[in-house]
């Protein structure tokens, strides 16, 4: 541990982290421009320090640009599968029935988002258009899309979710902002053929990255966190 004398120069650098955690955002619109190979390439080599139970390192990453990028979209939204008739037939991210405090959080979330967009409760076609936008990125410039080797167990996705914030944080430092996208995991089989992902392989999700778009309005959306009342138990 470090003496306190020590901990004075770590002021401004634990203020760069804080920084980079509290305005990460899973951002909805992006501007078109590119972000170079090497600038990925860092984010992802920052990311690697993630812990992971005995150094497994469970991830595996797809980058994808250009018109690997387009393909994809092109091949979901030409499925003809509907959000909500996909099949989560791999893993399961969301419970079968939502219940308190959950519920409140979830509809929280969808009713601003909705709100800034200026979509209403029962305007289902502009909620499934906006949906959609998952599958193009949000107009990111790149995509990338994660797996897990399915014959790993539990332990290595905690592992990954470490992963997956480490590689968020580090965009961040960097200027950049993402959008974490568990939406893709249903359509495994139409992202296969295209990265060449292998059976053995789980698609555990998405994620955008590029510039935000300032001028959109889903990017004046904010959501907050509950308070550590909720949450924390502190014992002596």
């Amino acid at each position: 541990m470090l003496a306190p004398e020590n901990s004075a120069p770590f002021a401004d650098e634990a203020a760069t982290v804080d920084a980079a955690i509290t305005s990460r955002r899973s951002v909805r619109a992006f501007l078109p421009d590119p972000v170079a190979d090497d600038t990925i390439r860092e984010i992802l080599e920052v990311a690697a320090r993630a812990p992971s139970g005995t150094n497994m390192q469970p991830w595996k990453v797809y980058v994808a640009t250009g018109e690997t990028r387009r393909r994809i979209g092109e091949a979901i939204l030409n499925s003809g599968v509907r959000a909500e008739k996909a099949e989560w037939d791999e893993y399961k991210y969301y419970p079968d029935q939502f219940f308190e405090p959950y519920l409140a959080r979830r509809r929280a979330n969808g009713y601003g988002l909705y709100g800034v967009l200026g979509i209403g409760r029962r305007e289902v076609d502009k909620m499934r258009a906006q949906h959609d936008r998952n599958f193009i990125f949000f107009d990111a410039p790149v995509g990338m899309i994660f797996t897990i080797d399915r014959r790993l167990n539990k332990g290595s996705w905690i592992d990954y979710g470490m992963f997956l914030q480490n590689i968020m944080i580090a965009a961040r430092g960097r200027g950049l902002h993402t959008c974490p996208q568990a939406a893709f995991a249903p359509y495994h089989r139409q992202i296969r053929p295209i990265l060449g992902i292998a059976e053995e392989e789980i698609v555990v999700c998405g994620m955008a990255l590029g510039h935000e778009d300032t001028s959109k309005p889903e990017s004046t959306f904010r959501t907050d966190r509950a308070p550590l009342e909720e949450w924390v138990t502190f014992r002596d």
